[in-house]
């Protein structure tokens, strides 16, 4: 499965923090991210992360555009409720989401949820219904 990470600049620890934690599961698979939030993870946890634009060069739009294609097959988005500037991209990823039936977290207690459904099994339906894609950056 095609996992994307993106995170507000005050979530960026906590979603390094996560990966940690679930980098066992997360090296099953393959990982993507936006510029910043990809590199602090490969970093942390020495998982393989594709990297996309950074958000302000367009690397929300172009983990959208993957979303669209059917490329991605779950988002970790770490939202900062406190924070509006990113607020337009958080409402255009979830649209995508939703229109493409792709699982999004916005918190970490979701993404915990997602993470163990993957290990579980639970996505597989995903590929069962459109084999995935490799993906490609």
């Amino acid at each position: 499965m095609n996992i994307a990470l993106m995170s507000h600049d005050n979530k960026k620890e906590l979603m390094v923090q996560f990966c940690i934690a679930y980098c066992g599961i997360l090296s099953k698979h393959t990982v993507c991210a936006t510029s910043n939030t990809g590199k602090q993870v490969a970093e942390a946890t020495g998982l393989p992360v594709q990297l996309f634009l950074a958000h302000a060069q367009g690397g929300s739009q172009q983990i959208g555009a993957r979303i669209a294609y059917d490329e991605i097959d779950m988002v970790l988005f770490f939202n900062d409720p406190n924070s509006d500037e990113l607020e337009k991209d958080l409402h255009y990823i979830i649209n995508l989401c939703d229109q493409h039936n792709v699982p999004i977290a916005t918190n970490a207690a979701t993404a915990e949820m997602l993470i163990h459904g993957l290990a579980r099994g639970d996505l597989d339906w995903r590929e069962i219904i459109k084999p995935s894609k490799p993906l490609k950056v």
